[in-house]
């Protein structure tokens, strides 16, 4: 089967099995994704609702996080991870934003990775899904089944992101993101994946029939 068509059959499984799925971090604007964004990073989505929840209450504009101490911005979003980071980013991130952007969160990507922090994963996390921008979001799910489905054979997230922005049509760009992290989540798990059980098995180059891996 040439690529172009089991690409064609991949996302149209995808969108029937789970249809248009939101942004997993809980936000109501665009500095909240942004920071939360920023905070996911070697963290679970589920952790960083957690901590958002209570974290939002208590800085609730640009201006607090640009102005908060570290220390205690540290101990707010220690659970994260990699929190004296992140803490330094996010407030960096935050005095820039203010400086530079009015206030505002730019929509374009160089602008966006230039703040501390920000990569092009959450760069385009922000464009997608709060500009609308069709952008690939490359994070770990992505990355690994990507690979799994012989889409690409790189393990640079940026060379993934250019790869799938050649074989994938634009309206499929944001979606084949949070589509593939349900499917990692509940199907393609990494350590334990239910093959059996996958309704991409029989596009999928590392499937063995009658073999759950």
């Amino acid at each position: 089967m040439e690529q172009k068509e089991r690409v064609r059959q991949i996302l149209e499984l995808l969108d029937k099995e789970y249809g248009p799925v939101k942004c997993y971090l809980n936000h109501q604007n665009a500095w909240q994704l942004l920071i939360a964004t920023i905070l996911s990073a070697q963290c679970t989505d589920d952790r960083v609702n957690m901590v958002t929840e209570e974290l939002f209450k208590k800085y609730k504009t640009i201006k607090d996080f640009a102005e908060a101490s570290q220390q205690e911005l540290e101990n707010d979003i220690r659970s994260t991870g990699f929190f004296r980071n992140k803490a330094k980013n996010i407030i960096a991130c935050c005095q820039s934003l203010l400086t530079n952007y009015n206030g505002q969160v730019p929509s374009d990507i160089d602008a966006l990775t230039s703040l501390a922090g920000v990569g092009r994963k959450t760069a385009n996390v922000v464009r997608g899904n709060i500009y609308g921008i069709p952008s690939i979001v490359v994070d770990t799910h992505v990355k690994r089944i990507t690979n799994l489905l012989g889409l690409t054979k790189s393990q640079d997230p940026v060379k993934i992101e250019h790869e799938l922005m050649e074989i994938l049509p634009e309206d499929h760009w944001i979606s084949y993101n949070t589509q593939i992290i349900a499917l990692g989540r509940k199907i393609c798990i990494a350590r334990r994946p239910k093959c059996g059980e996958c309704f991409l098995s029989h596009l999928c180059p590392h499937f063995t029939p009658g073999i759950d891996q």
